[in-house]
């Protein structure tokens, strides 16, 4: 059972969650929603293990993930149903960016610095085609009951770019670049052309930053028992690596 309302600093809209989650369950991605009502979700309970990221990372657990990450985005919209959030990293980095600014937040600086950066990601990922993302891809969301996989927690699903969800795993399970390269050959069936490499590593970017920004926010918001102020400090340092890699290209 989830308890939770609305969370609008974040974009967490608990109506989509529950039409997403129901999608996943006709797809066959999620257990299914047995109760829903404002403030509560409740899920068929599985007797399952959740996923650390080094188990995310061994090569035989990634080959299992990537048909979850596919039939997300290939048949979730075939049983969608009713308004749908869309989710644009950009969009969400610049509502960010706003919501700290309007809090005084005293890194005004070095988000004017962000903004610039994102709006040169923007344009090097240039137009996409659209398919329905989970968003959120933490080994935290994938549940092994020893027989399958399940993907769980659609709190930011939405329509969005693949490109999102695969950098999405590879940022936060720490992939190495040959599984990176693997995990755009195979989604994508043919060898990564330059073209699809620099935006996916623009798009790797743009998902560290996200992450970055939504622990910034969290700092200010959030009442869980957890250390957000290290958790921006790492996922920035994480940023500006990648970012210094990606303008080295």
């Amino acid at each position: 059972m989830r308890i939770g309302d609305d969370i609008p600093v974040h974009g967490v809209l608990r109506f989509n969650e529950a039409a997403a989650s129901r999608a996943a369950h006709a797809a066959g991605l999620s257990p299914e929603v047995v109760h829903q009502e404002p403030g509560a979700l409740v899920l068929r309970f599985v007797e399952a293990r959740t996923l650390t990221s080094e188990d995310v990372r061994r090569p035989e657990t990634l080959e299992r993930i990537l048909p979850l990450v596919k039939r997300c985005h290939r048949e979730m919209p075939r049983h969608l149903r009713g308004p749908a959030l869309a989710f644009w990293v950009f969009h969400v980095v610049r509502d960010y960016v706003h919501t700290l600014g309007q809090a005084g937040s005293a890194r005004g600086a070095e988000l004017s610095r962000l903004l610039a950066v994102a709006e040169t990601l923007e344009r090097v990922i240039g137009p996409v085609q659209f398919v329905f993302g989970h968003n959120d891809l933490l080994a935290g969301n994938l549940l092994d009951d020893g027989r399958r996989l399940w993907l769980i927690d659609w709190d930011y699903a939405g329509w969005g770019s693949a490109l999102f969800d695969l950098a999405g795993l590879a940022s936060n399970n720490t992939l190495a670049p040959d599984q990176e390269e693997w995990l755009l050959a195979s989604y994508f069936e043919r060898s990564p052309d330059p073209s699809l490499r620099r935006a996916y590593a623009a798009m790797k970017c743009a998902s560290l930053m996200r992450e970055s920004l939504w622990s910034m926010v969290s700092e200010l918001y959030s009442h869980l028992d957890f250390d957000y102020a290290a958790y921006t400090a790492e996922n920035l340092a994480r940023f500006e690596l990648a970012y210094q890699g990606f303008v080295e290209r």
